[in-house]
């Protein structure tokens, strides 16, 4: 015998199904839009990542410090230059006179971290004839860099070099032995002033400044230098302890600053 099943239909009116249909495909658009929507979004953002800043409104200003102080080092060359027929001979010349001189040295207070030996040279002399060069002898250079911490003696220096025999000195020069405080103090006084004419271009202009965005910086200071032909060394006239004045020595600093202004 059969088992008699129980079945249960249910039917969905025509027009209820339609709806169903109807309301799944504009939920599928606007699912299909939206993500449109993001994506293009999404594009845009990407393309424009750090142009925020670039394209903020900015002004740049800048600003100058100067410092004078008095030198505390002197730095000076002191050349041997010999000439002889042998290069035995402009050798011995020349360690003779640059010992006695490098001894000088010493004796007045210069220590021996502060003697360097910057050059020594030997060179063939020709003599030129029908087309044809000929050894007639040879020169022997030798140069002591000599770094004076007592500027008191910056004359006795170069008098008793060129007595004992320093035929070509120069290079003179007076700075800083250590500038970084004086080159701090110069950067403070320019960014001062980069600040101070930045608050006046803003009142001008009308604008309220902003952050600091960027800062670039270059300081100097060149070293006094001096000709010695000045003092009679170096070109042929008479001997004598010359009267040097360190004076002053100029450290400037300039700094730019950019503000972001609204």
């Amino acid at each position: 015998m059969d088992e008699e099943k129980n079945i249960n239909l249910r039917i969905i009116p025509p027009n209820f199904a339609k709806a169903i249909v109807l309301a799944a495909v504009l939920f599928l658009v606007v699912l299909v839009v939206a993500g449109a929507v993001w994506i293009n979004n999404t594009i845009k953002e990407g393309r424009y990542i750090g142009q925020d800043r670039q394209y903020k409104n900015t002004i740049t200003i800048s600003g100058e410090g100067k410092v004078l102080a008095v030198p505390d080092i002197g730095q000076v060359d002191l050349s041997v230059v010999s000439d002889a027929v042998t290069v035995a001979a402009a050798q011995k010349d020349n360690t003779d006179k640059m010992n006695k001189i490098t001894q000088a040295m010493k004796n007045l207070g210069v220590e021996d971290k502060d003697l360097q030996t910057a050059n020594y040279s030997i060179y063939p002399r020709y003599q030129y004839s029908a087309g044809k060069s000929t050894i007639i002898g040879y020169e022997v250079t030798q140069t002591l860099e000599v770094k004076i911490r007592n500027l008191d003696k910056a004359g006795d220096v170069l008098g008793q070099a060129a007595a004992l025999g320093a035929n070509q000195v120069g290079s003179l020069s007076f700075t800083f032995d250590d500038p970084t405080g004086l080159q701090s103090q110069a950067r403070q006084k320019a960014i001062v002033d980069a600040k101070q004419k930045a608050q006046d271009l803003a009142v001008a202009l009308g604008v309220t400044l902003g952050k600091i965005t960027s800062f670039n910086e270059s300081v100097s200071g060149m070293p006094r230098a001096y000709s010695m032909e000045a003092y009679g060394v170096g070109g042929g006239g008479a001997v004598s302890t010359p009267d040097i004045q360190t004076g002053q020595n100029e450290i400037q600093a300039n700094v730019s600053l950019t503000y972001e202004i609204y």
